[in-house]
């Protein structure tokens, strides 16, 4: 069971993430805190039992939300997920550098949300696959990446994003809303892209690459 605190300043909204998230059976979530600062208080006093993940509805028009506990809390603390109205390429990153290990818009899915709390209660960063596709130029070129010699287009970095997710083609499918054939079309394409034969391959690739965040 992973526990998520919800953070919201409305009330009606944090109730309403905290019954998405206990709709999966898996996620236990409350009590929620309008703060960000009452949660941090909470996690620090062990107020908030065992909490693994923190999700924040962050306000129209804000700067990212840092959680920012304690040296020796944050060294067992949670992951941050943060939900924004609009999230930018940039926005994102700083939201990252500012802790965060996952960044959607409010607008995603209650499969997305509940998909990104686990992959954070796992260990893994979670970006929006438009921006992971808006970002890749800038990191090509870092140490350590390759990039592909033929740039993927905005679909099938979608669909590299949603394999580092760990779903299979049917799945893809029904999160972009296309068939399982066009599916395996954009991943033969991304697969003679990436120089690979394998989904991990592809994975491994778009992340040395820059295409994905793992």
């Amino acid at each position: 069971m992973t526990r998520v605190l919800v953070v919201a300043r409305s009330e009606l909204e944090r109730a309403g993430l905290e019954a998405l998230l206990a709709s999966r059976g898996h996620l236990a979530a409350g009590p929620g805190s309008g703060t960000l600062a009452e949660a941090r208080r909470r996690i620090e006093e062990g107020a908030a039992e065992a909490v693994q993940v923190v999700l924040v509805l962050a306000e129209r028009g804000a700067e990212p939300p840092r959680l920012a506990l304690a040296p020796d809390a944050a060294m067992h603390g949670p992951g941050l997920v943060v939900l924004a109205e609009t999230v930018s390429r940039g926005w994102a990153i700083r939201a990252i550098r500012a802790g965060a290990r996952a960044v959607l818009p409010s607008t995603s899915s209650a499969d997305a949300i509940a998909a990104a709390v686990e992959a954070v209660a796992a260990g893994l960063v979670v970006l929006p696959p438009d921006v992971l596709t808006e970002a890749a130029p800038a990191r090509v070129g870092d140490a350590g990446s390759v990039a592909p010699a033929e740039p993927l287009t905005a679909r099938e970095a979608q669909v590299l994003a949603l394999l580092a997710e760990g779903l299979v083609n049917k799945q893809i499918a029904a999160r972009l809303g296309i068939s399982r054939h066009t599916v395996k079309t954009h991943l033969a394409a991304l697969f003679h892209k990436l120089g690979v034969s394998t989904r991990a391959e592809a994975v491994a690739a778009g992340a040395r690459a820059g295409l994905i965040l793992l």
